[in-house]
């Protein structure tokens, strides 16, 4: 079998939240952990992500990441293939964007790329090259205090400029009001001029369908999952695509529910509020420097997950905290061994805690999600139906259970902020 469009994602949730966006356009996706060891089953899959952990590791590393996943989906046949990035477009001036994006255009022999980071339905927009997050803009949205990737400058053509050594051009919403052959023309134009990287703006969903159709011939897009979901209707009209029913029908659900959640985005921090504000004895906080201290807390937080568990109520464990306590926390261990801790620990919750039962699990952050996702062992997801833009449930399969083990792995900044109590009422 082969696939129609073949994905590289830099982190696990970001992986997700393009494979949602991919079914709500109509395909069938599947989304692998790494990049596959062995065979898969490809039948009645159209798309394959493969999530990589390559935001914030050093460029090297990521590239050489990136190409092994582009090698494998090659091989499965894609048609087109996708580098997708956070939508508020998460680097430094290092990488990983533009070395990434240099390494897989050169593997492809391909002359130049988009660069779409744009969601609409988020609030993630890009107008005249500068992202906006709402209505502010990417340096003075929340986003400017990241702990690993802070975004100080919402020009988007200057942040990649800093990343690569080629031409960076932009493609505004005054080219794009023109259609998408005048979209085409333009792009054609700039690669004349040997511009390889365009930034392209979009404020809305039509937008996005522009520039879909005119890069439908591109080896390589790249962006957020909002071009994801634009993509499958260009597919359908190339042939490439059949129409199918319920591309994200999953199996029914069963176990208990927990949430665990690392994230300290604003959004995560009122999911995490209003969750409490809704069952005020569901939740246990994590702090990196207790953590430091030994195993004594997190025995203390799995004592209490296993009795808010037995009694069939809801259960949190957080270590999301607002900048001053992070920072502090960062300040005292460094920042790679508190984020480290933190892993750590919800993880080892996650592993401990599924094989008791829990069948429903709920992980709030990027980097927790991988860190969860890999000790788990998991190494493909099922995509299904979508809890909230850019956020589906997953189904894995599990040792020894008839029913998969369903999973939503939410980006730190996606979600309403009452995310974790409606999450479990969809899936149920």
């Amino acid at each position: 079998m082969t696939i129609v469009l073949g994905a590289i994602a830099d982190d696990f949730t970001g992986a997700t939240d393009l494979a949602n966006n991919l079914v709500r356009g109509g395909m069938r996706c599947l989304q692998v952990i790494g990049v596959p060891q062995q065979a898969l089953d490809l039948a009645n899959v159209d798309a394959v992500v493969v999530a990589l952990k390559s935001r914030s590791c050093p460029p090297d590393e990521a590239i050489a990441d990136s190409l092994a996943a582009l090698a494998w989906l090659r091989d499965q046949g894609a048609k087109q293939l996708f580098f997708k990035y956070c939508s508020t477009f998460d680097s430094t001036d290092q990488g990983n964007i533009g070395p990434v994006a240099d390494a897989l255009l050169d593997a492809l022999g391909a002359s130049q790329t988009v660069m779409v980071p744009a969601f609409p339905i988020n609030g993630r927009t890009v107008y005249q090259g500068h992202l906006f997050v709402g209505d502010r803009l990417l340096n003075d949205s929340g986003m400017q205090h990241h702990p690993l990737t802070p975004m100080q400058d919402a020009d988007l053509v200057r942040v990649l400029s800093r990343q690569t050594a080629h031409p960076v051009g932009l493609t505004n919403r005054a080219v794009l009001a023109k259609g998408a052959d005048a979209t085409r023309d333009h792009l054609s134009a700039l690669a004349e001029q040997g511009v390889r990287h365009v930034i392209c703006d979009s404020l809305d969903e039509q937008d996005l369908s522009v520039l879909a159709e005119a890069t439908v011939s591109l080896p390589l897009v790249t962006g957020g999952s909002g071009l994801g979901q634009a993509l499958p209707a260009q597919y359908r009209a190339q042939g490439w695509l059949d129409t199918i029913t319920e591309p994200g029908r999953l199996q029914p659900a069963s176990g208990s529910s927990l949430v665990l959640s690392g994230s300290c985005s604003r959004a995560t921090l009122a999911q995490v509020a209003n969750f409490l504000e809704r069952h005020p004895e569901s939740g246990f906080a994590l702090d990196p420097l207790s953590l430091d201290e030994g195993d004594k807390q997190w025995e203390q937080a799995l004592a209490f997950a296993f009795e808010r568990l037995e009694q069939h109520a809801p259960a949190l464990i957080y270590a999301s905290a607002d900048p001053d306590k992070v920072n502090a926390a960062q300040q005292a261990l460094g920042i790679e061994r508190a984020g480290k801790l933190v892993e750590d620990a919800l993880s080892q919750l996650a592993v401990t805690l599924v094989n008791e039962g829990v069948g429903r699990l709920l992980v709030a952050g990027g980097e927790t999600s991988g860190a969860v996702v890999s000790a788990l062992g998991i190494t493909t997801l099922r995509i299904g139906e979508q809890i909230d833009p850019g956020v589906p449930w997953t189904q894995a399969p599990w040792p020894g259970r008839e029913a998969p083990l369903s999973l939503a792995l939410k980006s730190g900044n996606f979600g309403g902020v009452d995310f974790f109590t409606r999450a479990f009422e969809v899936l149920a």
